[in-house]
Protein backbone atom coordinates (compact mmCIF):
# COMPACT_ATOMS: atom_id res chain seq x y z
CA UNK A 1 0.00 0.00 0.00
CA UNK A 2 0.96 3.44 -0.50
CA UNK A 3 2.32 5.67 2.64
CA UNK A 4 3.70 9.11 4.08
CA UNK A 5 6.50 10.48 5.24
CA UNK A 6 7.08 11.09 9.05
CA UNK A 7 7.19 14.96 7.84
CA UNK A 8 3.81 14.57 6.57
CA UNK A 9 2.36 13.03 9.60
CA UNK A 10 3.92 15.58 11.85
CA UNK A 11 2.18 18.62 9.65
CA UNK A 12 -0.45 16.97 10.42
CA UNK A 13 -3.29 18.81 8.33
CA UNK A 14 -2.55 17.15 5.12
CA UNK A 15 -1.39 13.77 3.77
CA UNK A 16 0.11 12.78 0.08
CA UNK A 17 -0.43 9.24 -0.44
CA UNK A 18 -0.42 6.75 -3.75
CA UNK A 19 -4.16 5.98 -4.36
CA UNK A 20 -4.77 2.51 -4.34
CA UNK A 21 -4.99 -0.01 -7.19
CA UNK A 22 -9.03 -0.87 -7.94
CA UNK A 23 -9.91 -4.51 -7.65
CA UNK A 24 -11.78 -5.99 -10.34
CA UNK A 25 -15.74 -5.49 -9.44
CA UNK A 26 -15.38 -2.53 -6.77
CA UNK A 27 -18.31 -1.57 -6.46
CA UNK A 28 -20.96 0.84 -3.83
CA UNK A 29 -19.88 3.21 -1.41
CA UNK A 30 -18.04 2.87 1.80
CA UNK A 31 -18.31 5.64 5.10
CA UNK A 32 -15.14 6.20 7.21
CA UNK A 33 -15.88 7.64 10.65
CA UNK A 34 -14.05 8.55 13.39
CA UNK A 35 -16.25 8.39 16.62
CA UNK A 36 -15.54 8.01 20.64
CA UNK A 37 -18.92 7.68 23.21
CA UNK A 38 -22.31 7.87 20.40
CA UNK A 39 -24.37 5.17 22.09
CA UNK A 40 -27.03 8.05 21.85
CA UNK A 41 -27.64 8.20 18.63
CA UNK A 42 -25.57 6.02 16.40
CA UNK A 43 -27.94 3.30 15.72
CA UNK A 44 -30.54 5.91 14.33
CA UNK A 45 -26.90 6.93 11.98
CA UNK A 46 -26.26 3.30 11.09
CA UNK A 47 -29.67 2.21 10.17
CA UNK A 48 -30.36 5.76 7.86
CA UNK A 49 -27.34 5.41 5.85
CA UNK A 50 -27.74 1.60 5.43
CA UNK A 51 -31.36 2.64 4.02
CA UNK A 52 -29.71 5.28 1.42
CA UNK A 53 -26.93 2.35 -0.01
CA UNK A 54 -24.07 2.67 2.67
CA UNK A 55 -22.45 -1.08 1.63
CA UNK A 56 -19.87 -0.71 4.35
CA UNK A 57 -18.84 1.19 7.74
CA UNK A 58 -15.42 1.36 8.33
CA UNK A 59 -16.07 2.67 12.32
CA UNK A 60 -12.49 4.05 13.94
CA UNK A 61 -13.07 3.71 17.56
CA UNK A 62 -11.83 6.15 19.78
CA UNK A 63 -11.95 4.39 23.04
CA UNK A 64 -15.94 4.18 23.55
CA UNK A 65 -17.23 3.20 27.00
CA UNK A 66 -20.56 3.34 26.43
CA UNK A 67 -21.16 0.05 24.24
CA UNK A 68 -21.44 2.35 20.74
CA UNK A 69 -19.81 -0.71 19.74
CA UNK A 70 -22.30 -3.59 20.46
CA UNK A 71 -25.36 -1.27 19.07
CA UNK A 72 -23.45 -0.84 15.81
CA UNK A 73 -22.82 -4.99 15.77
CA UNK A 74 -26.45 -5.20 17.01
CA UNK A 75 -27.79 -3.08 14.06
CA UNK A 76 -25.26 -4.36 11.29
CA UNK A 77 -24.20 -7.72 9.70
CA UNK A 78 -20.85 -8.56 9.89
CA UNK A 79 -19.91 -8.25 6.49
CA UNK A 80 -21.16 -4.33 6.72
CA UNK A 81 -19.05 -3.19 9.66
CA UNK A 82 -15.39 -3.04 10.53
CA UNK A 83 -14.70 -1.39 13.54
CA UNK A 84 -11.05 -0.75 14.09
CA UNK A 85 -9.63 0.63 17.70
CA UNK A 86 -7.86 3.76 17.17
CA UNK A 87 -6.05 6.72 19.21
CA UNK A 88 -7.80 9.73 18.93
CA UNK A 89 -5.41 12.02 20.18
CA UNK A 90 -1.92 11.95 18.78
CA UNK A 91 1.00 13.63 19.59
CA UNK A 92 5.00 13.39 18.03
CA UNK A 93 7.11 13.16 21.00
CA UNK A 94 10.17 14.69 19.24
CA UNK A 95 8.33 17.93 18.78
CA UNK A 96 5.18 17.70 21.03
CA UNK A 97 3.28 18.43 17.87
CA UNK A 98 -0.28 17.57 17.79
CA UNK A 99 -1.60 15.29 15.05
CA UNK A 100 -4.71 15.38 13.95
CA UNK A 101 -6.33 11.99 13.96
CA UNK A 102 -8.99 12.41 11.65
CA UNK A 103 -6.22 13.15 8.94
CA UNK A 104 -3.96 9.71 9.30
CA UNK A 105 -8.12 7.92 9.94
CA UNK A 106 -9.31 8.87 5.99
CA UNK A 107 -5.84 7.69 4.57
CA UNK A 108 -5.77 4.69 6.38
CA UNK A 109 -9.31 3.88 5.32
CA UNK A 110 -8.45 5.00 1.85
CA UNK A 111 -5.17 3.02 1.68
CA UNK A 112 -6.52 -0.09 3.26
CA UNK A 113 -9.58 -0.60 2.30
CA UNK A 114 -10.25 1.79 -0.63
CA UNK A 115 -9.79 -0.50 -3.19
CA UNK A 116 -13.12 -2.23 -2.83
CA UNK A 117 -15.32 0.60 -3.56
CA UNK A 118 -16.53 3.43 -6.04
CA UNK A 119 -17.13 6.11 -3.83
CA UNK A 120 -16.01 6.81 -0.10
CA UNK A 121 -17.46 9.50 2.33
CA UNK A 122 -15.60 10.86 5.39
CA UNK A 123 -18.24 12.26 7.77
CA UNK A 124 -19.30 11.72 11.57
CA UNK A 125 -21.83 10.36 13.22
CA UNK A 126 -23.63 13.79 13.76
CA UNK A 127 -23.95 14.11 9.87
CA UNK A 128 -26.52 12.77 7.49
CA UNK A 129 -25.85 12.19 3.91
CA UNK A 130 -29.66 13.43 2.43
CA UNK A 131 -30.79 12.10 -0.84
CA UNK A 132 -33.18 14.52 -3.03
CA UNK A 133 -34.56 13.18 -5.99
CA UNK A 134 -33.66 9.76 -5.02
CA UNK A 135 -33.42 6.84 -2.46
CA UNK A 136 -29.42 6.53 -2.26
CA UNK A 137 -26.65 8.27 -2.20
CA UNK A 138 -25.16 6.45 -5.02
CA UNK A 139 -28.11 7.51 -7.13
CA UNK A 140 -27.96 11.04 -6.51
CA UNK A 141 -24.10 10.98 -7.49
CA UNK A 142 -25.09 10.18 -10.91
CA UNK A 143 -25.60 13.78 -11.61
CA UNK A 144 -21.30 13.89 -10.62
CA UNK A 145 -20.64 10.92 -13.27
CA UNK A 146 -17.13 9.72 -13.23
CA UNK A 147 -15.81 12.74 -11.33
CA UNK A 148 -13.87 11.84 -8.52
CA UNK A 149 -14.12 14.71 -5.86
CA UNK A 150 -17.19 15.64 -4.43
CA UNK A 151 -17.54 17.97 -1.28
CA UNK A 152 -21.04 18.56 0.04
CA UNK A 153 -21.61 22.36 2.08
CA UNK A 154 -22.43 21.74 5.94
CA UNK A 155 -26.29 22.41 6.32
CA UNK A 156 -25.69 23.58 9.92
CA UNK A 157 -28.69 22.35 12.58
CA UNK A 158 -28.72 24.31 16.01
CA UNK A 159 -31.01 23.25 19.20
CA UNK A 160 -34.16 24.14 17.47
CA UNK A 161 -35.34 25.74 20.66
CA UNK A 162 -35.22 22.17 22.77
CA UNK A 163 -33.75 22.27 26.22
CA UNK A 164 -33.43 18.76 26.90
CA UNK A 165 -33.16 16.16 24.75
CA UNK A 166 -36.56 15.23 22.72
CA UNK A 167 -37.56 11.75 22.79
CA UNK A 168 -37.10 9.59 19.16
CA UNK A 169 -34.26 10.14 16.37
CA UNK A 170 -32.41 13.44 15.76
CA UNK A 171 -33.12 13.64 12.42
CA UNK A 172 -37.06 14.26 12.77
CA UNK A 173 -36.33 16.16 16.32
CA UNK A 174 -34.42 19.06 14.36
CA UNK A 175 -35.77 20.72 11.41
CA UNK A 176 -34.02 24.45 12.11
CA UNK A 177 -30.34 25.09 10.28
CA UNK A 178 -28.52 27.89 9.58
CA UNK A 179 -30.54 29.85 6.12
CA UNK A 180 -27.08 30.14 4.39
CA UNK A 181 -24.87 27.37 4.02
CA UNK A 182 -21.86 29.42 2.05
CA UNK A 183 -22.16 32.30 5.12
CA UNK A 184 -18.63 33.86 5.47
CA UNK A 185 -18.00 32.69 8.93
CA UNK A 186 -15.24 29.94 8.71
CA UNK A 187 -16.83 27.83 11.60
CA UNK A 188 -19.78 27.65 10.15
CA UNK A 189 -19.19 27.44 6.13
CA UNK A 190 -17.36 24.11 5.58
CA UNK A 191 -17.40 21.11 3.52
CA UNK A 192 -17.40 17.13 3.75
CA UNK A 193 -16.09 14.95 0.86
CA UNK A 194 -17.69 11.82 -1.13
CA UNK A 195 -14.31 10.83 -3.32
CA UNK A 196 -12.93 7.93 -5.63
CA UNK A 197 -10.62 6.31 -3.39
CA UNK A 198 -8.49 5.09 -6.71
CA UNK A 199 -8.01 8.27 -7.32
CA UNK A 200 -7.10 10.07 -4.05
CA UNK A 201 -3.36 11.78 -4.12
CA UNK A 202 -4.19 14.24 -0.87
CA UNK A 203 -6.12 13.88 2.31
CA UNK A 204 -7.26 16.49 4.24
CA UNK A 205 -10.08 16.35 6.72
CA UNK A 206 -12.26 18.24 4.84
CA UNK A 207 -10.87 18.61 1.09
CA UNK A 208 -8.98 15.93 -1.33
CA UNK A 209 -6.35 16.13 -4.30
CA UNK A 210 -7.29 13.40 -6.81
CA UNK A 211 -4.52 12.56 -9.78
CA UNK A 212 -5.88 13.84 -12.92
CA UNK A 213 -7.77 16.82 -11.46
CA UNK A 214 -5.81 18.06 -8.67
CA UNK A 215 -7.64 20.14 -6.15
CA UNK A 216 -10.72 20.68 -8.69
CA UNK A 217 -14.11 19.34 -6.91
CA UNK A 218 -17.31 19.26 -7.74
CA UNK A 219 -20.93 20.17 -6.16
CA UNK A 220 -23.60 17.44 -6.12
CA UNK A 221 -24.76 18.71 -9.18
CA UNK A 222 -21.68 18.49 -10.82
CA UNK A 223 -20.50 21.88 -11.29
CA UNK A 224 -16.80 21.71 -10.96
CA UNK A 225 -14.48 24.93 -8.73
CA UNK A 226 -10.94 24.87 -7.37
CA UNK A 227 -10.35 23.95 -3.80
CA UNK A 228 -10.65 27.81 -2.63
CA UNK A 229 -13.42 29.06 -5.22
CA UNK A 230 -15.91 25.87 -3.63
CA UNK A 231 -15.99 28.54 -1.08
CA UNK A 232 -18.07 31.11 -3.09
CA UNK A 233 -21.70 31.14 -3.21
CA UNK A 234 -21.79 29.88 -7.20
CA UNK A 235 -20.55 26.49 -5.74
CA UNK A 236 -23.79 25.84 -3.51
CA UNK A 237 -26.02 23.71 -4.59
CA UNK A 238 -28.33 20.91 -2.67
CA UNK A 239 -30.47 19.83 -6.00
CA UNK A 240 -28.84 16.03 -5.55
CA UNK A 241 -27.56 15.50 -2.11
CA UNK A 242 -27.49 17.44 1.01
CA UNK A 243 -25.54 17.32 4.06
CA UNK A 244 -27.03 17.42 7.56
CA UNK A 245 -25.07 18.51 10.07
CA UNK A 246 -27.21 18.32 13.64
CA UNK A 247 -24.26 20.25 15.32
CA UNK A 248 -25.17 21.14 18.72
CA UNK A 249 -28.65 18.86 19.05
CA UNK A 250 -30.44 20.35 22.38
CA UNK A 251 -28.97 23.20 24.46
CA UNK A 252 -28.36 19.83 27.64
CA UNK A 253 -26.46 18.15 24.64
CA UNK A 254 -24.74 21.18 23.57
CA UNK A 255 -23.51 21.78 26.83
CA UNK A 256 -22.45 18.54 27.73
CA UNK A 257 -20.53 18.67 24.07
CA UNK A 258 -18.30 21.55 24.99
CA UNK A 259 -17.64 20.41 28.55
CA UNK A 260 -16.34 17.20 26.80
CA UNK A 261 -13.94 19.20 25.07
CA UNK A 262 -12.26 18.21 21.48
CA UNK A 263 -8.69 16.83 20.69
CA UNK A 264 -7.50 18.89 18.19
CA UNK A 265 -8.57 22.55 19.17
CA UNK A 266 -5.46 24.10 21.43
CA UNK A 267 -7.19 24.64 24.39
CA UNK A 268 -10.56 24.15 25.78
CA UNK A 269 -11.84 27.69 26.70
CA UNK A 270 -11.17 27.99 22.90
CA UNK A 271 -12.88 24.99 21.77
CA UNK A 272 -15.99 26.10 24.34
CA UNK A 273 -15.90 29.92 22.43
CA UNK A 274 -16.09 28.34 19.50
CA UNK A 275 -18.87 26.24 19.95
CA UNK A 276 -21.23 28.34 21.23
CA UNK A 277 -20.17 31.31 18.29
CA UNK A 278 -21.52 28.90 15.50
CA UNK A 279 -24.44 27.89 17.89
CA UNK A 280 -24.95 31.81 17.75
CA UNK A 281 -24.56 32.10 14.71
CA UNK A 282 -27.18 29.14 13.16
CA UNK A 283 -29.65 30.47 15.22
CA UNK A 284 -29.90 34.21 14.14
CA UNK A 285 -30.91 33.13 10.85
CA UNK A 286 -32.17 29.85 10.93
CA UNK A 287 -34.82 28.44 8.39
CA UNK A 288 -37.05 25.28 8.94
CA UNK A 289 -36.01 22.40 6.58
CA UNK A 290 -38.15 19.16 6.99
CA UNK A 291 -36.29 17.96 4.10
CA UNK A 292 -35.01 14.88 6.08
CA UNK A 293 -38.88 14.03 8.21
CA UNK A 294 -40.39 13.89 4.76
CA UNK A 295 -37.51 11.58 2.92
CA UNK A 296 -38.22 8.99 5.81
CA UNK A 297 -41.60 9.25 5.97
CA UNK A 298 -41.70 8.98 2.31
CA UNK A 299 -39.61 5.77 2.22
CA UNK A 300 -40.57 4.12 5.04
CA UNK A 301 -36.91 4.31 6.74
CA UNK A 302 -36.88 2.56 10.07
CA UNK A 303 -34.24 4.91 12.42
CA UNK A 304 -34.75 2.36 15.42
CA UNK A 305 -35.56 3.59 19.03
Amino acid sequence: MGWFSKKSVTAAKRIAISPPKPEAGRHGIAIAACIKDEASYIEEWVRFHRAVGIRHFYIYDNGSTDGTGDILRDVLEPDALTIIPWAGRMVDASTDTPINGQVIVFAHAILNFGSRYKWMAFIDADEFLLPKRSRTVEEALEAVGDFPNVSLPWHMFGTGGNVRRPDGPIVLNFTLRGADPMTDEPDVRNFKCIVDPCEVTEVTVHQFKTREFGDLTANDAGKRFSRKARKSASFYSNDFLQLNHYYSKSTEELMAKVARGWSYDKSASYYRDKVLAVVRHIEADAVEDRTMIDFVAHNGIDLGK
